[in-house]
């Protein structure tokens, strides 16, 4: 390119700029830009529960707390602000709105008998209390009060636990705590599967 083509190019372009200044270009060239679409939003904090990292999760929601309205998720993003991941999502973090919102997501307990070859709909009373009713039934049964020599060891060997890996330090302790309590040796925590 030499000089005069340059010049060619400059003039042409203040030319450009010169008409859609004075309003010859279409209207649409002057469309509005759209709403920010967080600006009615309710911002939640959270934290990303695929591993055991624990990334910070700003979840944004529609919906006033009025009576009857249900809240709907729209948007996930990482939190800047939050001390171990900065911001930053992995795949998983990042599609955890598709799976908040998939219509296959499991939001309610069910029970399916022996044998049967469907699942019933239960409360989650009834989930709970049919837990607890079959720990300590197993509990009873299993619980190995001393060993051998007659040392008192208080073991539950034929339950296990497994504990939710983005908890904070207090509360991983007091989940250790609970299952070392009730005398269970098997305790493992989801990162590691």
């Amino acid at each position: 390119m030499n000089r005069r083509q340059f010049f060619k190019l400059c003039a042409g372009g203040v030319a450009t700029s010169a008409i859609a200044g004075l309003g010859l270009m279409p209207t649409l060239a002057f469309a509005a830009p759209r709403e920010f679409k967080l600006i009615r939003a309710k911002e939640t904090r959270n934290n990303c529960c695929y591993c055991s990292v624990g990334c910070g999760l700003l979840m944004y929601s529609r919906g006033d707390v009025s009576k009857n309205v249900e809240p709907s998720l729209f948007h996930i993003e990482g939190d800047a602000d939050h001390p171990v991941s900065r911001g930053a999502l992995c795949p998983k973090g990042a599609g955890l709105l598709d799976f908040v919102n998939s219509p296959n997501r499991l939001q309610y307990p069910e029970y399916r008998a022996p044998g049967a070859a469907t699942w019933q709909r239960i409360s989650w009373q009834e989930a709970f209390t049919r837990i607890a009713r079959l720990m300590k039934d197993d509990r009873d049964q299993n619980m190995i009060k001393t060993n051998a020599a007659g040392t008192p060891v208080n073991r539950w060997m034929t339950t296990g636990m497994l504990t939710a890996s983005a908890q904070s330090n207090e509360a991983g302790f007091l989940t250790q705590k609970f299952a070392r309590g009730l005398g269970l040796v098997a305790v493992d925590t989801q990162a590691r599967i």
